[in-house]
Order: structure tokens, then C-alpha cells, then sequence
């Protein structure tokens, strides 16, 4: 077997020692895996599993628990591969027994470069590899089977300040992702790789120069990608959230729409080539990234079935948009909005989202048996303040500003449901802090998803009630996923510290994958 020193890809192809999945498992997911960030490539987040059901789950009780032991930012969404889960800090990938915890085998990546925010989103898998991205820029593929290190490829500039946090997406033999974070003065892109090798197949930048001022400008213009992307497998296109415009607060020094920030972009997802996009907020100055693409859905709305894309970001705003005539049907409210379009000035502007506010990392999920989105959101204000003099300094995060948010006691939480055909708000619950884990539906007629607070909640889908509530001591904001193992239902949920901005040094913790089952 060839191994790849960090910074090369790998002279010959390595061979896994292990198989799967295969395209066909990865476009048909069997009902007892979750494979991808969204569990399928439209991103409904949706288990056709039911063994946990309304009528049950007040008896689901913890059955393992896995102590990763890092202090960093744990938001990572899981994977199931017959029985076998993989998890990911910021350098750590895991391979997990998924009904016992029992460790199967565990890589560290030694970071060789720049390594900045260190936080990783969870890996894809197939064909016996497990790909995932490093926060110095690398781009790897680890043995399915056993954890060693197939090949390496330098595929970002962490020396520019691109970083790899979001999960990467595998379709035939292309691995997909783009490097965050936009206050790096980044330029932003995202792209294709080889799975066999790391070799870079297409690349599409997220600066459009010429909605900018200048090509300075837009050298440093952000629009970075860091969060799950879905793919329309009927039509190969694959949509894609981008982010903020750099530096966010100060938006005089980057006049124009600043395309393609804060948009969606549908690109052919084998060539990478831009079929349609939509810009959701137009030379935002807010931060307010926009962070999802999908769930992706077929409904009737009116007397007419469509092909339709749910969007979410930090304005706190969930559109629906057809995929066939790109017009946007409707927008609903998810968080507290206020102030939305006075400008960011010298003075101060105060607005709601705040800049930590809205639809974070972990987007809406899709329950087609009752045509209903699911999606968390974080109600916290901030103060936004446009530097009166803005200058780039080299290792510093470019903002051109500053925020001052509200006190931690005044942030919320909001888990909304909405009638996928209509836009009608069905019901809300209120979290007494942000809501940033995601959100797992399940044919069993139950959503699940964690607070901040450290608890575990199951809920009845089509009303909201709370049937179950378990505290872990530890506040959840990563993934929540469900799956079978030898005929068992389980629910994971990634529980410690999701990031410091939204939790308190007392309520830490260290990560931490715990399981739940049925007596």
C-alpha cells in the first residue's frame, strides 16, 4: 500500500481493505444508514426507520456512550455504514461500533500548515474510503476498514487563510468541497476531486469580479462555503450555499451585489459549471451568511407538482424556490427580525439576526409523509458597528467593524415547522438558548434534535408535542442522527461544546457520541 506524505497525493491508486458504499447504496441510502451529512443526496435528513415511534419513545433510555475528549468545537454530523459510525473533531476521524461505542480504530492529522478555527463538519464514504477535509487545507482519504492514511493532497491555502470545515459530498468518483472561513480575506470557491487520488478535477470560484469594485476587492471578498451541500441526482446538479461577502460590516469599501455571496448556486455537479443561482441577500453587511441548500423535495403546490429546494441562512429566513423555474414561492420567518434593512453605520446599527443569529450550521429537515420542513434557529441580537476606517491586516480576521451582541441570557432558540407546500407556520417550540444541533425525522412520526441545555428532545411531528426529554450534561449543537443496527433503532447525538460563541466556560464540556435505544 502506498502512503501519501502530508502536502502529496499518493504516486499509485491505494486500494481500501474494505468496500462500500457503492453509488448505488450512496443514491438509494438502505433504511439502516445515515451516509451523508443530510443521511441522502437531497438532504431530508429523513429515516424511513420507525421500531422509535410516537407511541414508544418515552422509554428510549442512553445505551453507550463514546468519549472523543476534545475541548474544541464538536459540531460534527455522523455517519452510518452498517453498523459502523464515523466521527470527526477538528483532527481526529473515528470509526465507532454504532450500537456499542466501541472504538474500531482512530487517525490523528497532524496539521503540517496554517491551522486555523479548528472545527471539522464529518466526512463522506465510499467505496471503502472515508474522506473528509483538515483544517491546514488537506484534503484525505482514510481505509474504511482500518483508518490508515490512502493518500493526502494539499488542496486549499491555509497560508491564505482557506480552511476545510464543511463535510464533503462523494458522487461516482468526485469528492466535493470548498474551503471557509470568508473573515480570512479569502477568495472563495468550491470544487471537485478525485476520490482514488485528491487530483483537483474542476474548481468554481464564488467571486463574480465583476459585481465588484475592484479585482482587489474581490480578492479578499469572502463568499466562502462551510456547510453540507445537496445534489439533485435526477438532473446532476448540485446546489450549493455560499457566505458572507469580506470585510462583512463595512460595505462601502465593495459597492455592487458582490456575487456570488450570500447565494444559491445550482452547478452541473461533473463539470462544475453554473446552471442558475440566486442571490438571497444582496451586498449584505450583516454576516449573514447563507448556509443551506436543500433539503431538495418534490410537493404539489397550488394545482401544480414541482421540483422544489428549501434555503435557510443567518437572516433567519427559510425560502422555498423551484428548481425548474427558479422562482421563489415563499419566505418564512424563523427567528426574531428586526431592523433588517437599516444599514450597518459608523454609529451603530442595532439588528436582528445578530451576526451569531438565524439558521447556523445545521440546516432544515424534510418528513414527506406529512410534507412538513423542520429547521432551528437562533434568536440573538447584536449591534453592528461599520469601522470608520477599515484596513486588512495579515492574520487577522477582516471584518471592517465590529458587533456587540446582547447579553447571553437574551438569546433563544426557535425550532419551527412549516407546511412544505404553503409556507404556513404548522407549529414553534421555544428553547430557553440557541438551537443549533440538527435534526433527525423518522417515519415513526417523531423529529429529534438537543439544546444547548444539555437535553435530548424527541417530538411529535405533526404537532410539536415534547414526548421525550433526557439531560446530558452537556450542551448538543452537532449532529443527531438515527439508524438499525441487527434489527435495533438508535439515536445519536453529538453532545460538548459546539463553539465558544454560544456557550458559556462552564458549560464546556468535553465531546462526547451518546446513544440511545429502546429497553
Amino acid at each position: 500500500m502506498i502512503l501519501a506524505a502530508p502536502g502529496c497525493a499518493n504516486v499509485e491508486r491505494a486500494t481500501p481493505t474494505t468496500q462500500g458504499p457503492s453509488q448505488v447504496e450512496l443514491d438509494a441510502p438502505r433504511s439502516t444508514d445515515w451516509l451523508g451529512a443530510g443521511r441522502d443526496y437531497a438532504g431530508t435528513k429523513y429515516s424511513p426507520l420507525a421500531r422509535i415511534s410516537v407511541a414508544n419513545v418515552a422509554m428510549l433510555r442512553p445505551v453507550c456512550s463514546y468519549p472523543v475528549g476534545d475541548r474544541e468545537s464538536f459540531q460534527t454530523m455522523p455517519l452510518v455504514h452498517r453498523g459502523t459510525m464515523y466521527v470527526t473533531t477538528a483532527r481526529l476521524t473515528l470509526a465507532l461500533d454504532a450500537a456499542t461505542c466501541r472504538l474500531r480504530w482512530r487517525h490523528e492529522w497532524n496539521a503540517t500548515g496554517a491551522d486555523r478555527n479548528p472545527r471539522n463538519r464529518g466526512v463522506a464514504v465510499k467505496d471503502g474510503r472515508v474522506v473528509r477535509g483538515t483544517t491546514d487545507g488537506h484534503l484525505i482519504a482514510l481505509d474504511a476498514g482500518t483508518g490508515a492514511l490512502l493518500w493526502a493532497r494539499r488542496a486549499a491555502d491555509s497560508r491564505r487563510g482557506e480552511t476545510f470545515t464543511m463535510p464533503p459530498l462523494v458522487f461516482e468518483d468526485l469528492v466535493i468541497i470548498g474551503p471557509g472561513i470568508g473573515e480570512h480575506a479569502i477568495a472563495g470557491w468550491i470544487g471537485a476531486f478525485r476520490l482514488t487520488d485528491g487530483r483537483p478535477v474542476w474548481r468554481f470560484r464564488t467571486i463574480d469580479e465583476r459585481s465588484w469594485p475592484s479585482r482587489q476587492a474581490a480578492a479578499v471578498g469572502g463568499a466562502a462555503v462551510w456547510t453540507p451541500v445537496a445534489l439533485d441526482r435526477h438532473a446532476n446538479l448540485l446546489y450549493v450555499a455560499t457566505g458572507n461577502p469580506t470585510p462583512g460590516y463595512a460595505g462601502d469599501v465593495r459597492a455592487g451585489a458582490n456575487l456570488y455571496s450570500n447565494t444559491l448556486l445550482a452547478l452541473d455537479v461533473r463539470s462544475g459549471t453554473l446552471r442558475w443561482f440566486r442571490q438571497m441577500v444582496v451586498h449584505d453587511t450583516h454576516d449573514w451568511d447563507f448556509t443551506q441548500a436543500g433539503p431538495l423535495f418534490r410537493l404539489p403546490v397550488g394545482d401544480t407538482i414541482r421540483d422544489l429546494v428549501s434555503t435557510a441562512g443567518k437572516d433567519g429566513m427559510l425560502r422555498i424556490l423551484d428548481r425548474g423555474s427558479h422562482e421563489l414561492l415563499y419566505e418564512v420567518p424563523v427567528t426574531t427580525r428586526r431592523n433588517v434593512e437599516q444599514p450597518v453605520t459608523p454609529d451603530g446599527t442595532y439588528a436582528c439576526p445578530g451576526t451569531w443569529g438565524g439558521v447556523q450550521w445545521n440546516g432544515p429537515a424534510y418528513h414527506p409523509g406529512l410534507s412538513m420542513l423542520f429547521v432551528n434557529a437562533v434568536d440573538w441580537c447584536s449591534t453592528f458597528t461599520a469601522g470608520r476606517e477599515v484596513r486588512r491586516v495579515p492574520g487577522r480576521n477582516y471584518v471592517g467593524g465590529r458587533t456587540v451582541q446582547d447579553a447571553r441570557n437574551q438569546a433563544a432558540g426557535w425550532l419551527t415547522a412549516v407546511d412544505a407546500s404553503t409556507g404556513r407556520v404548522r407549529w414553534r417550540y421555544r428553547s430557553p438558548a440557541p438551537l443549533l444541533a440538527a435534526i433527525a425525522t423518522t417515519a415513526g412520526g417523531l423529529i429529534f434534535t438537543g439544546e444547548l441545555t444539555g437535553d435530548v428532545l424527541a417530538l411529535a411531528a405533526a404537532t410539536g408535542s415534547v414526548l421525550y426529554r433526557f439531560n446530558t450534561g452537556l450542551p448538543i449543537g452537532g449532529g443527531v442522527v438515527t439508524y438499525e443496527s441487527a434489527g435495533v433503532q438508535y439515536v445519536a447525538v453529538m453532545a460538548g461544546r459546539p463553539s465558544h460563541n454560544f456557550v458559556a466556560p462552564t458549560m464546556a464540556g468535553r465531546a462526547t457520541v451518546i446513544v440511545f435505544g429502546l429497553p
